[in-house]
């Protein structure tokens, strides 16, 4: 597997995950704003939708941890994005089991679309260390660009302090600091915050380097 995945999920300080890349122009800026991961999502319903084949080289490229994004993935699919050897880990968003993620044989981050705190005890059965928390919509797989409560989110985190949680869900310019402060996550994600206006597909580097520097700075105080 790639060298890269400690200065994600192994860092002691808060680290930001830019999510559904879909094209290297956008990926390197992302990493020179300052992301740590990338995510790359490979579920065909998606408006960032990204088909493997025809990604493989410029993902090689990135220099920081590459996360593949799936849901509910065939097998033939998971088994693409490990003979790939591109990928850090996989981010499971969809309606997987725990035995499900279980099986795939690198590290793995088990989202979760938080519609109650009910939810979120529920995670608790996944084995693995990263929760992903998520807004819950009936009819998308995240990057709707709504928010989790924070309250209940920080409380998950300081009940469960063995977990290492992001917070994914409406993350903005605007609200980041104040999202870092409420809930103080392991890491952030953002998809649609640091877009460009009507264009889920292309992201805005000045957005994301200013979403990244406020993330990191209110983490800091």
């Amino acid at each position: 597997m790639p060298v890269e995945r400690p200065r994600f999920f192994d860092s002691k300080n808060l680290t930001v995950k830019v999510c559904g890349i879909t094209n290297s122009d956008d990926a390197a800026r992302a990493v020179e704003a300052g992301a740590d991961a990338i995510g790359i999502n490979l579920f065909e319903l998606s408006k960032r939708f990204v088909r493997l084949p025809d990604a493989v080289d410029w993902i090689a490229e990135i220099p920081v941890t590459r996360i593949a994004v799936v849901v509910n993935a065939d097998q033939g699919l998971i088994e693409s994005v490990l003979a790939s050897g591109i990928f850090d880990a996989i981010q499971f968003h969809g309606d997987e089991s725990p035995a499900d993620c279980a099986k795939c044989g690198v590290p793995w981050i088990r989202a979760v679309r938080v519609r109650s705190p009910e939810c979120l005890e529920s995670a608790l059965a996944f084995d693995t260390q990263w929760l992903l928390l998520d807004a819950f919509s009936a009819g998308a797989y995240g990057g709707t660009g709504s928010r989790v409560d924070w309250a209940v989110a920080g409380t998950f985190i300081t009940n469960h302090p063995e977990r290492s949680v992001m917070l994914a869900g409406g993350l903005t310019v605007e609200n980041i600091a104040a999202a870092v402060k409420a809930v103080r996550p392991f890491a952030v994600d953002v998809a649609s915050g640091v877009e460009s206006s009507g264009n889920p597909r292309k992201k805005d580097p000045r957005r994301m380097q200013e979403f990244i520097r406020s993330a990191k700075s209110a983490a800091s105080k």
